[in-house]
């Protein structure tokens, strides 16, 4: 606040929201959808759980889901305020019939259920020089999938920053908890790697140096980070 930043609060009871499919207008290569259904794959992996994950068959279903939904969306006059949300994502998953009937029965939770506070158009100033987004009151779940979601958010603001020539310092706090879980410890490794390349400079802080060495991915994040 000192400092004329943005403080973001994402919990149940908050007015105060963030579109988890929010992706860059300005951004012309092309492979931005491609880096968006890597997201919501992992999304969609991470709302899924067990001890499988999605098969083969989900994942091309989300794909070509995703792929629909921003094809339509960049069609017709694409501006912030039409951005896609999950119930779009939601009725494209239900339209690929069975084959993603399992992906859309838990995605509705987060859309029509009692956890659908990212069924909403982003509504808070994201373009600020700094942001802080504070999950703290969010329960453990909610939190892993919170933390996934604000990753994408950051790296939105990474490709804006690179076409700007600006550098974008990210601070992850408790870093531990997203190499705790299989899906959000992949995504963040994916995540540290593209950051590294496109002028992100990502800093995890965490007091339990146990559980973040204890992850598989761990030396992932070691060797694509500056010493």
């Amino acid at each position: 606040n000192y400092l004329g930043g943005q403080v973001i609060k994402i919990s149940s009871n908050s007015t105060q929201f963030i579109n988890p499919l929010d992706i860059n207008i300005q951004d012309t290569g092309e492979d931005k959808i491609a880096d968006k259904s890597d997201f919501i794959i992992s999304f969609c992996e991470l709302i899924i759980g067990g001890r499988f994950g999605l098969e083969p068959e989900e994942k091309t279903a989300i794909d070509t889901a995703t792929r629909s939904v921003y094809n339509k969306f960049f069609e017709h006059n694409p501006i912030a305020r039409k951005m896609p949300t999950l119930a779009d994502l939601l009725k494209a998953l239900r339209d690929q019939g069975e084959i993603a009937l399992r992906v859309a029965n838990s995605l509705e939770m987060y859309v029509t259920g009692s956890q659908n506070l990212f069924n909403h158009q982003t509504n808070v100033n994201i373009n600020s020089r700094l942001v802080c987004y504070d999950i703290k009151e969010l329960g453990t779940q909610l939190k892993k999938i919170a933390m996934l979601i604000l990753q994408d958010q950051v790296w939105n603001r990474v490709t804006i920053n690179r076409a700007e020539h600006k550098s974008t310092r990210y601070y992850i706090d408790e870093f531990h908890l997203l190499l705790k879980d299989e899906q959000t410890a992949a995504y963040s490794v994916e995540i540290w790697k593209r950051f590294r390349k496109w002028g992100g400079i990502p800093t995890g802080i965490t007091q339990n140096v146990k559980d973040l060495l204890a992850s598989r991915e761990i030396e992932n994040i070691f060797e694509n980070s500056r010493s």
